[in-house]
């Protein structure tokens, strides 16, 4: 009998499946072209600051000045509450479009299909110019017996105004992609504690609540995060209803002054910095609801196991 080692360096795959070659590589392995890619990355950041700082049309003067003006102010106002109310009437609208999806009547199923297959397939600018004008088609929207005495009537225009309008076209949107969001949380639950559930005799709204929702919650939570930044940024469409969000505060102010890109500057920071604390709030919530999963654990560990790979003898073969 011989035994032949084989070199840790030049070995593609170890014992346990780990490609440590892939995983390790070469301390010094093209040292000198990462160095030089860094150099011509930080050389572009520069001359891009540097032209930033130093071209006089970008006039930071009026940018700033315009950032922390109230009128925009009150623009940011209007489009946080905008994002929060459309949120809210887009996940309920998703719960129960969700819900009517995996309902076990095909009719309900169908008709819940069909609705999302309306508002995610059309534009929202197209949804939002439709609620808008709503009062071209009906003129007059009232509550009573069909073909019989009405209760209730009032006009279109004035009951649907610019922000209701902003309400119903961004609302419907987000629940059409909420309700598959929903529905994959719901279907990543395994069906045999469901099972379990029922034979425990725990009520359908009960299992639902308290066995299959806390468990759909991962799946559920990250994408919800991506949705509301989204739709924060979705809300600047709300400008062709003439609604004073963010943006159109800023047209406003610019077809005045004609000061254009200051003011759109001054609006896209403002963008910026909501979404940069609306990303620091999903982090800690994707965090909290991912504790137990171990995805933390092995990207917090993942030097340690490296460290430990480095340090492993390399693999002796026998060969008789």
């Amino acid at each position: 009998m011989s035994d032949t080692a084989t070199d840790s360096s030049t070995e593609a795959v170890a014992d346990d499946g780990i490609d440590r070659k892939l995983l390790l590589g070469r301390p010094h392995q093209h040292h000198g072209m990462l160095w030089l890619t860094a150099s011509i990355v930080l050389f572009a950041i520069f001359l891009v600051s540097y032209s930033l700082v130093t071209n006089p049309r970008f006039e930071w003067g009026v940018v700033f000045g315009w950032f922390s003006s109230e009128r925009l102010f009150t623009g940011l106002l209007r489009t946080l509450g905008l994002t929060a109310i459309s949120m809210v009437v887009g996940i309920v609208v998703g719960v129960i479009l969700a819900l009517a999806r995996l309902a076990p009547n095909f009719i309900i199923a169908g008709v819940a299909a069909f609705l999302v297959w309306i508002f995610r397939g059309v534009p929202v600018f197209v949804q939002l110019l439709f609620w808008g004008f709503i009062a071209a088609i009906y003129p007059r929207i009232a509550i009573g017996i069909p073909f019989g005495p009405e209760f209730f009537s009032v006009d279109a225009n004035v009951l649907i105004t610019p922000f209701l309008a902003a309400i119903l076209g961004l609302g419907l949107n987000e629940g059409a992609y909420k309700s598959e969001i929903v529905r994959a949380g719901l279907l990543s639950v395994n069906r045999g504690q469901t099972e379990a559930a029922k034979a425990l005799g725990m009520r359908r709204f009960t299992i639902l609540w308290r066995i299959v929702l806390p468990q759909a919650m991962k799946i559920i939570i990250p994408p919800t995060g991506n949705q509301t930044i989204s739709m924060l940024k979705t809300t600047s469409l709300v400008s062709v209803l003439a609604f004073p969000e963010l943006l159109y505060s800023a047209q406003l102010v610019y077809s005045a002054n004609f000061k254009t890109i200051p003011l759109l500057i001054a609006a896209s920071l403002w963008y910026l910095l909501v979404t940069s604390i609306l990303s620091l709030g999903q982090f800690y919530i994707e965090r909290h609801y991912n504790r137990g999963s171990g995805k933390t654990d092995q990207l917090r560990n993942f030097p340690r196991f490296s460290k430990t790979l480095r340090s492993r003898p390399p693999k002796q073969e026998v060969q008789s």
